[in-house]
């Protein structure tokens, strides 16, 4: 199921990490359909002295950004579900880090069922051998 990688122009909570990822479980799951259970978060923290965009810090810009990529198996989402994922994603990151910079981004990762799984087994594995 799927893995986020997270990056975020912020300093390190143990809170802001329990909002990130409880923020991208609720919405993966909700808008994307897929298993809360078996979906994965990790998080990267970037000082935003080190996050540049066209040649400007954010901490000289005095804004805030994230990335993130979802992979997810090809087919099982329409391009409407991705479109609202980003966009939803990118309202919810506002309210968590603040004034973003429009150059922030998601990326909603297809990749192939035979090439990405989880537990030693493919998800092709899983969709031609399903439990009872």
């Amino acid at each position: 199921m799927p893995i986020l990688n997270v990056k975020v122009s912020a300093q390190r909570t143990p809170e802001l990490s329990r909002r990130i990822t409880e923020t991208l479980l609720e919405l993966t799951s909700r808008v994307l359909g897929k298993r809360r259970d078996l979906t994965a978060v990790t998080i990267d923290y970037v000082d935003p002295r080190d996050w540049f965009v066209g040649g400007e810090s954010l901490a000289d810009l005095n804004k805030a950004s994230f990335y993130f990529d979802v992979k997810v198996v090809d087919e099982t989402n329409t391009k409407a579900e991705k479109a609202a994922y980003v966009g939803e994603a990118f309202d919810a990151f506002a309210l968590l880090l603040g004034d973003l910079h429009h150059e922030s981004y998601v990326y909603v990762q297809d990749v192939r069922a035979s090439a990405y799984g989880f537990g030693g087994r493919t998800q092709e594995f899983r969709h031609q051998h399903p439990v009872s």
